[in-house]
């Protein structure tokens, strides 16, 4: 098993930053990569981003290309999201996921951390 627990969520004003951290713990070995994902109320679950957790590889939605950065410290166990410019539609709740495998990035997650909000005002 793989835990997951992010952190960095929180309120902040349109244009501004944030980062946020998922702190990997347990059988970390066994992850092929981690990713980031979002929900918003009433939406689907939104793929953001994606980086190997033991190569060089990252992947990336077209909605947050270019204003999103998503990097690892293996040391650490530890991946972050740096969102810049941020926009009030980028508030959601941001969930952190690994999976095992091999494949397409955007799915087939083995485990998910619990969420944290991030709200971006007008």
């Amino acid at each position: 098993q793989v835990q997951l627990v992010e952190s960095g969520g929180g309120l902040v004003q349109a244009g501004g930053s944030l980062r946020l951290s998922c702190a990997a713990s347990g059988r970390t070995f066994s992850i092929y990569a981690m990713g980031w994902f979002r929900q918003a109320p009433g939406k689907e679950r939104e793929f953001l981003a994606a980086i190997m957790w033991g190569g060089v590889g990252t992947w990336y939605a077209d909605s947050v290309k270019g204003r999103f950065t998503i990097s690892r410290d293996n040391a650490k166990n530890t991946v972050f999201l740096q969102m810049n410019s941020l926009k009030p539609e980028d508030t959601a709740v941001y969930y952190c996921a690994a999976k095992r495998e091999r494949g397409s990035p955007v799915r087939e997650y083995n485990y998910w951390g619990q969420g944290t909000q991030v709200t971006v005002s007008s």
